[in-house]
């Protein structure tokens, strides 16, 4: 067990001083408590054996009820205080978390399911939080009763306490081994009901793709090996539990039935008195609570080990893509300086006039290029189009113009100036990105739009919308832009939210704007009125647009056909054409794929009311 993760957990404990204050004084006053009733009995079995009938029984009354009442008092204060360390080291564990993953890289998420990450979030940081509270509780209850017992013990027979504490060092070990086992038996459960908890999902969710392709006895049939593999794990885990209790209760009354044996016969004689025995055997019955307790706790911390690592690895982990030192210098500079408002966030131009591309090569690992060679220039007011077939490394190149990827070689320039000698927040800040797969926040659909720029009044969402033609739906909603969304948007549609996220985009006023596939689920109508407002919403700005339909790009500014990361082709629509190359054999073959689609309707077009075609009869 590496101590050092636990120490680095347990800091965020220590804001909450007060709290943790009262929560050991209150374990250690419910543990001299404990010890204090085998004494009281004791004392009060002298009394009578001393005096008889006038032993005061009205006094040894109050002092049990005196007892019992700091018993409940400091049992509640324990318990209000470790509940809230809980609860406030949690939240900041997750706050701590979250707040580092908005500022880790993309290439961070690429390999990690977002499953992964809920599950590091929530259950494993419930996990560590009740460790670092109730299990810090008990292990400052469990020292303190047994340091208590065992020298009250020592204090009223010595050989008497050695017989009891023979049994420790076992029990220790046996309740070590076998918490561990039963944990280790409880994640296989857990790991299973996950499975099951997973596929259940995908089994209700993918219901209609199961319908079609007749998967019902398949899928039911791979359920029912998941839930005997849950039989099979929670089965053992209770037998593993069954058998370690007894284990226990017999090693403490083995405990008891020694002190008793012993003790009994040196009370016969007349060398131990009753009392003492009497709170021996309590003192023998209770003495081992604590060490299951510690027992269990220093299991799960064993097993929680990999839960701590991975929730550390989150807080800990740092950005690929960050400020270098002498930008995070000018920044700082930037915010003590009078009048920074006409400057950038690092102190550099406010506006953007130009991105060029010079020699930049990218690769996700080092041993398969998506992009090579590639040189682009983009000046203010031009919108730059990228098609190519799927795969050839389009989204690639407008995340390098983002800054979400950097360059393997090459540079990515602002102005002449590689922006890697810029403020990566003041860039992304002037960024507006709509992509294929827009995703929507759960909230209104004013609220998602407003994301753009949370300081924009209603008038100013509404122009939005109306700019980039999504007004006419969202007015036709229930609560028209007030309609709560719902969970990623399910109550709209993939083309509503893809003009959703178009107008937020707009919204937010970018100097660069990208369209990665921006209308490829909207209606054709719709996508006219956009194509129609599109040179008010490219207009000053440096735009980057991916599209598949190339008729949705030719009145780009240039057109750059991108090959197996390569740049093939460039220049406008016109020039590409005239060449003969890609993207003049790709626009025919889609511009005949349309006009096969539309054969049917416009062949209606060409007939009579009663049927009869519009054309002459072919010559006999």
């Amino acid at each position: 067990m590496q101590i050092s993760l636990w120490r680095r957990l347990f800091t965020f404990t220590l804001p909450y001083k007060a709290e943790l204050w009262v929560m050991v004084v209150a374990g250690s006053v419910t543990a001299l408590m404990e010890m204090a009733y085998p004494l009281i009995t004791k004392w009060l079995i002298d009394d009578v054996d001393a005096n008889g009938q006038e032993a005061d029984l009205f006094f040894w009354a109050m002092v049990y009820l005196g007892t019992c009442f700091l018993m409940a008092v400091s049992i509640g204060s324990f318990i209000w205080m470790t509940s809230k360390i809980r609860v406030y080291a949690s939240y900041d564990i997750r706050k701590a978390a979250f707040a580092n993953l908005q500022n880790l890289s993309f290439s961070f998420f690429d390999y990690r399911p977002v499953g992964w990450l809920m599950a590091r979030m929530t259950s494993d940081c419930e996990r560590l939080t009740n460790i670092l509270a109730w299990g810090l509780l008990d292990l400052i209850w469990g020292s303190a009763v047994m340091l208590g017992m065992t020298v009250a013990m020592l204090v009223m027979n010595w050989k008497l306490a050695l017989l009891v504490l023979a049994i420790v060092p076992f029990l220790t070990w046996v309740s070590i081994k076998f918490q561990r086992t039963i944990l280790g038996s409880a994640r296989a459960v857990r790991r299973t009901n996950s499975r099951i908890t997973g596929a259940y999902t995908q089994g209700i969710m993918g219901v209609l793709t199961s319908k079609t392709f007749s998967r019902e006895a398949p899928n039911a049939s791979e359920f029912h090996h998941l839930t005997g593999d849950m039989y099979i794990a929670s089965v053992r885990n209770l037998t593993l539990s069954a058998i370690y209790i007894p284990i226990i209760l017999i090693m403490s009354s083995l405990a008891v039935g020694l002190t008793l044996a012993v003790g009994g016969s040196d009370m016969l004689v007349g060398i131990v008195e009753a009392g003492t025995l009497v709170a021996f055997m309590m003192f023998a019955r209770h003495f081992f609570d604590p060490v299951e307790v510690m027992g269990y706790w220093f299991a799960e911390m064993q097993m929680a080990q990999a839960s701590a690592e991975r929730v550390l690895s989150l807080i800990d982990a740092e950005p690929e893509i960050k400020d270098s030192d002498s930008v995070s210098n000018a920044v700082r500079i930037h915010r003590s300086t009078p009048q920074r408002e006409t400057r950038a966030a690092d102190g550099g131009p406010v506006d953007i006039h130009e991105v060029e591309l010079v020699n930049v090569n990218f690769a996700y690992n080092t041993t398969v290029p998506v992009l090579r060679d590639i040189n682009l220039t983009a000046r203010k007011g031009e919108t730059i189009a990228i098609v190519g077939p799927t795969g050839s490394g389009k989204s690639t190149l407008v995340n390098l113009v983002c800054r979400f990827y950097q360059p393997t070689s090459g540079q990515v320039r602002i102005d002449g100036i590689d922006y890697r000698n810029r403020s990566l927040r003041w860039l992304q800040s002037n960024l507006g990105v709509v992509l294929q797969n827009a995703h929507v926040f759960r909230g209104t659909v004013l609220e998602n739009i407003r994301y753009g720029r949370l300081t924009a009044s209603d008038s100013d969402v509404i122009e939005a919308a109306e700019t980039v033609g999504a007004h006419e739906f969202i007015n036709a909603l229930e609560n028209g832009y007030r309609t709560d969304v719902g969970e990623d948007g399910d109550m709209l549609s993939a083309g509503q939210k893809q003009l959703v996220s178009f107008a937020r985009a707009i919204l937010a006023d970018p100097q660069i704007l990208v369209m990665d596939e921006a209308t490829s689920s909207v209606d054709t109508v719709t996508e006219a009125k956009i194509q129609r407002s599109l040179g008010q919403v490219l207009s000053g700005r440096i735009s980057f647009v991916i599209a598949h339909r190339l008729s949705t790009i030719r009145n780009a500014d240039r057109i750059v056909v991108l090959i197996d990361g390569q740049i093939s082709e460039i220049g406008d629509h016109a020039e590409l054409i005239a060449r003969g190359g890609h993207y003049a054999n790709l626009y025919y073959q889609q511009s005949l794929q349309e006009a096969t689609r539309n054969w049917p309707s416009n062949r209606a077009n060409d007939q009579t009311e009663d049927g009869e075609d519009l054309v002459e009869p072919s010559p006999a």
